[in-house]
């Protein structure tokens, strides 16, 4: 059964001595907020031929930030009422001092929403969960008899966030999030090799647990597994690259995209720091963070300071012309906001983070791409990665990958693991294909500690002089 909306301003505080409390907190600042959240959260995963376990939480609490200069004041509370209020109010305080700021202009609103308040998590009843991760585990076995264990899982969550400012305003959102993992093994001579396929954003479960959607995810999933049961050891050495489109973007969301939040860029940490308006990157090569792609997994309506989303431009035909920012690093900045102010809960504090990050695409075509390869690799999926900030570099390993020799693709490899810097690899690339997509939505972000939902994309790239980590040449 769904719950009744969340509203605290009706149940649980007085609107009006809440922004008397909200202004109290940041009388002179720069600026602040309060965020109050509720959040309910399913996970259910079928393992190894049963129900391996089934998980359900809920959350409410806020959280009251001021903000004076590079100081921000933070308190919050699972407790949504006047006393935990004053209580925040007098440790957000001690952020402000003696004061002297001067409150910054609230954002300006829009009437935009980017996906509905279907609820996935009350919306569809447990049995009917259950009853469809036993139907992919059958379904899984029964397509060929190498496959040992199928794994299935169905993620939930329904996050409802109201946001008051000094000024006056109210914001709210309400903010749906499903997924499907499916992961097989396989195994062939006494040899196992796994494969995963998955798929989200914000909306409902039942386009994701229909028959024609999971179906598809898992012969995927068995497909990948096939495919590394034959791999080969990756070769290693400097290379010339073809990545796939969709979700080997997750690359240019770890090498290029932290790089150009606002914070590490304000605080000279970043690679791209001092850069604005230099060449970047590749001519041809245009990066853009959008927060308003309608049903993704990493589009928000709003931000987490109220600042609607937008479709910012970051790098154009090669030349830095943006950063990510949230609303206290623009302003030390001197820029305007961009509605990339994220947290993680009520119990974190804003930052600048991604939504879905993507490069548009180009004219060429993936075959002449690959064709182009004389020793290469082709990467088609990734798994994780690691990045240095400062420096830009990155290690990625490839979950799927091909030996590319005169042109023609070869066996698939495994073990292998790109090897770069993002301000390099920008520069390296050749050739930009016309097929760019998005992620199936499956991307989470993390960042001092918190986690966020992302999107990710790109089209085929053909980078040169990457250096491949693998067995030896």
């Amino acid at each position: 059964m769904a719950q009744d909306p969340f509203r605290p301003f009706e149940t649980a505080l007085d609107q009006d001595q809440a922004l008397a409390l909200l202004r109290e907190a940041v009388a002179g600042a720069d600026d602040g907020e309060l965020f109050l959240e509720r959040r309910r959260s399913e996970v259910t995963s079928f393992d190894d031929g049963r129900l391996r376990s089934a998980s359900y939480e809920a959350s409410e609490g806020f959280g009251l930030r001021a903000v004076r200069g590079e100081t921000a004041g933070y308190a919050h509370s699972t407790t949504i009422d006047e006393h935990a209020l004053r209580r925040a109010t007098e440790t957000a305080r001690l952020a402000v001092g003696a004061g002297g700021g001067t409150l910054a202009d609230g954002p300006v609103g829009t009437n935009q929403k980017l996906y509905s308040d279907e609820d996935p998590v009350e919306g569809t009843a447990f049995s009917v969960k259950v009853d469809v991760l036993k139907e992919i585990d059958a379904y899984a076995r029964g397509l060929d008899p190498r496959v040992v264990q199928v794994s299935a899982t169905l993620s939930a969550s329904y996050q409802e966030v109201v946001i008051l400012r000094p000024e006056g305003t109210l914001v709210t959102d309400i903010r749906p999030m499903s997924r499907l993992n499916v992961s097989v093994i396989v195994e062939e001579n006494g040899k196992r090799e796994g494969g995963g396929a998955g798929a989200g954003g914000r909306h409902g479960l039942i386009g994701l647990i229909g028959r024609d959607h999971w179906e598809g995810a898992v012969q995927e999933a068995l497909r990948i597994a096939l495919v590394n049961l034959e791999a080969e050891a990756a070769p290693a050495g400097m290379m010339d690259v073809v990545l796939g489109p969709g979700w080997p973007g997750i690359l240019l969301h770890e090498a290029v995209g932290h790089g150009l939040e606002g914070d590490f860029n304000r605080k000279g940490s970043s690679a791209f720091a001092g850069l604005m308006g230099q060449q970047v990157a590749a001519k041809g090569v245009t990066v853009l963070d959008d927060g308003t792609i309608p049903d993704r997994r990493g589009s928000i309506t709003v931000d987490d300071e109220g600042t609607p989303s937008a479709r910012n431009v970051l790098i154009e035909d090669g030349v830095l012309v943006g950063y990510m920012q949230d609303r206290q690093n623009a302003r030390l900045m001197g820029v305007a906001a961009t509605g990339n102010g994220r947290r993680e809960s009520y119990a974190h504090i804003p930052m600048p983070r991604m939504t879905n990050t993507y490069m548009l695409g180009g004219t060429a075509a993936p075959a002449d791409m690959v064709a182009e390869l004389q020793d290469g690799i082709y990467a088609v999926g990734f798994g994780g990665g690691q990045v240095d900030i400062t420096s830009g570099k990155f290690v990625f390993s490839c979950t799927e990958a091909y030996r590319v020799r005169n042109g023609k693709v070869g066996a698939p490899v495994k073990g292998a693991t790109l090897i770069g810097d993002g301000a390099t690899a920008l520069k390296q690339i050749r050739a930009i294909g016309n097929d760019m997509a998005l992620d199936p939505g499956i991307g989470n972000c993390g960042k001092a500690g918190q986690w966020v939902p992302v999107g990710v994309g790109q089209p085929s790239l053909l980078i040169g002089g990457l250096t491949v980590g693998g067995a030896a040449a």
